[in-house]
């Protein structure tokens, strides 16, 4: 039974966060069990995922892991039947899932922009229309929640992720037709854009033959200069950037009955920090 043992503000909530076994991902996982909801934890790989369901679990939550790609055919579907097959519901959807692979107009390759238009575009769009059938079907007492992950980069542009840019700002028409399209079923759909969060996407210096994640067998660069890094924090009105915990908190806050009369928002977490 959903969230018996667990007393919070999303008490008797079933979620599903992607991209939940490392990072802003994991912590939101961690945040929403720590307020009563019911987790399904996907990552693409099944280690991370794991992981995050014992923490939830240790923490006296309750989770299951979801593992695999959020771009793969089927997985839309797959994702959503679990949360309703094991928990008998679904309450909560953060699309959060995804990764940089940057590179000017002019060096970004078809396959650069197919990839991450797939899975921070695509893939939501996938889950969500997924999600609409049970919606539909199974109206709720309360509002449930869709939050969609984007960027300030979505919103102002960033030199040398032309492709990262374009989905982000995607997912905002995406956020925004939503909310005006299930406002009748009572689901609030909003955004949160993200600024500098210290992720392993941000941490490791590229520049210096730092950090790789393997994608699809791909071996991407991740990462940023210690000097970029710097520079983008002094230019952060709070002087520093964001921890994944943070992030997660302004994920949480769309979540709660407390933003039952807000849809269709970005709302920017970025310590000030808006492009």
């Amino acid at each position: 039974m959903k969230g018996e043992s667990a007393v919070g503000n999303l008490d008797g909530r079933t979620a599903i966060v992607t991209g939940a076994g490392r990072g802003i991902g994991r912590a939101i996982a961690l945040k929403l069990a720590a307020e009563g909801a019911v987790v399904v934890v996907n990552d693409l790989d099944p280690g991370p995922a794991s992981e995050t369901v014992l923490a939830v679990k240790t923490a006296g939550g309750e989770a299951v892991a979801c593992p695999g790609s959020v771009t793969e055919d089927g997985f839309a579907q797959h994702v959503v039947s679990t949360a309703v097959d094991t928990f008998g519901g679904l309450d909560i959807i953060v699309n959060n899932a995804g990764y940089t692979w940057d590179g000017v107009v002019q060096k970004t390759t078809d396959e650069q922009w197919d990839a991450i238009l797939d899975v921070h575009l695509k893939a939501p769009f996938r889950i969500l229309r997924a999600a609409q059938p049970y919606f539909r079907a199974h109206p709720a007492e309360y509002h449930r929640k869709v939050v969609n992950v984007t960027s300030v980069v979505g919103l102002s542009g960033n030199a040398g992720q032309v492709n990262y840019s374009s989905a982000k700002a995607g997912v905002v028409g995406l956020t925004r037709t939503l909310a005006k399209e299930w406002g009748r079923y009572a689901v609030n759909v909003n955004a949160v854009a993200f600024g500098l969060i210290r992720t392993r996407l941000t941490e490791a210096s590229a520049s210096a033959g730092g950090a790789g994640i393997e994608v699809a067998g791909r071996e991407i660069k991740v990462g940023i200069s210690d000097e970029y890094l710097a520079a983008a924090e002094r230019s952060i009105p709070l002087g520093r950037a964001g921890s994944p915990e943070e992030a997660a908190g302004a994920v949480y806050l769309m979540c709660t009955p407390e933003a039952d009369y807000i849809t269709g928002q970005v709302v920017v977490c970025g310590g000030g920090f808006t492009g």
